[in-house]
């Protein structure tokens, strides 16, 4: 059993990143792959304690893609995320726009916390920066405030209610150019590989020739298997991502206790993810122990 697509405190998951691994090894997995938002800081604790637990580790990344769907209605729903697989080396260049989009999610977050205080919920910054454990502070950190505030009872309610797209507290997140997003991956070595692809909600008819086109420009891979995604559209995911030569891939999108629902190495319809999608996919059988070259 393996997990191409997990998330640490470093980014929006509940556990550290050593903490992950522990939990992957309780859960009897072999590879993982640690892809927390837009950061690769926790690749190396990662990667370390991988290196003693006996699994293979696959440093990683997902990154959030400037997306606007012309399909029209659909667009306020629709997220474009691109996984990158095996990265190797994380160069100068890669760190600065890490950085930037660092910059922008701190704005984004400094947003929220004044759309709270116009909405009557008084809060301070350090406040929510301490819920996140010392982590990056994201949406999931400002919707446990609102359940520390008994303005909800939990997160799923928090987003319900106040944190999704098109309620009182939703800011647009930023991101890169799919262009500039897939060199930063190729030029680290990685596999870019596309996320969940339903969450494009893009419809069938459409979907096909939007992928094809992310093929052509160099996209590597889809990721077929997702919890989130019926067991039927996976197959046809897959399906699809064979007949343009892409990388299948799989993952649990593994986050901890803010989504007790994802378990590591599980995907779409409580599956177990085998390890043949790893093994299918030559460039990440490689990866040296102590890879992760950081200039």
């Amino acid at each position: 059993m393996i997990d191409l697509h997990t998330h640490s405190r470093a980014s929006d998951g509940s556990l550290t990143p050593s903490q992950l691994i522990q939990a992957a090894k309780e859960r009897g997995i072999s590879a993982l792959a640690l892809t927390d938002h837009d950061t690769v800081d926790g690749l190396e604790e990662a990667r370390v304690e991988a290196v003693k637990a006996g699994i293979r580790f696959i440093p990683g990344i997902e990154l959030e893609i400037r997306y606007e769907n012309e399909a029209g209605a659909s667009a306020v729903s629709g997220e474009f995320h691109l996984l990158g697989l095996g990265l190797r080396e994380i160069g100068p260049g890669f760190r600065e726009t890490l950085t930037d989009l660092g910059r922008r999610r701190e704005n984004r977050n400094l947003q929220i916390l004044d759309r709270m205080v116009e909405q009557g919920i008084q809060a301070e910054y350090s406040e929510v920066q301490a819920l996140s454990g010392g982590g990056s502070v994201g949406r999931p950190h400002f919707a446990d405030l609102l359940v520390k505030r008994g303005i909800v009872k939990n997160r799923e309610q928090a987003f319900d209610r106040f944190l999704g797209k098109g309620r009182p507290l939703y800011i647009p997140k930023e991101g890169l150019e799919f262009t500039r997003a897939l060199s930063l991956v190729r030029d680290a070595g990685g596999i870019p590989v596309l996320a969940h692809p339903m969450s494009l909600y893009i419809a069938w008819g459409r979907l096909p020739d939007f992928i094809a086109d992310l093929a052509a420009q160099g996209l590597a891979g889809i990721e077929a298997w997702h919890p989130t995604t019926k067991v039927q559209a996976c197959k046809r995911l897959e399906e699809l991502g064979r007949s343009l030569g892409l990388y299948i891939t799989a993952g649990s999108d593994f986050h901890g206790e803010s989504r007790p629902d994802r378990k590591l190495g599980i995907t779409a319809g409580g599956l177990k993810i085998d390890d043949f999608f790893l093994d299918s996919i030559p460039p990440l059988q490689n990866l040296p122990e102590n890879a992760i070259i950081q200039e």
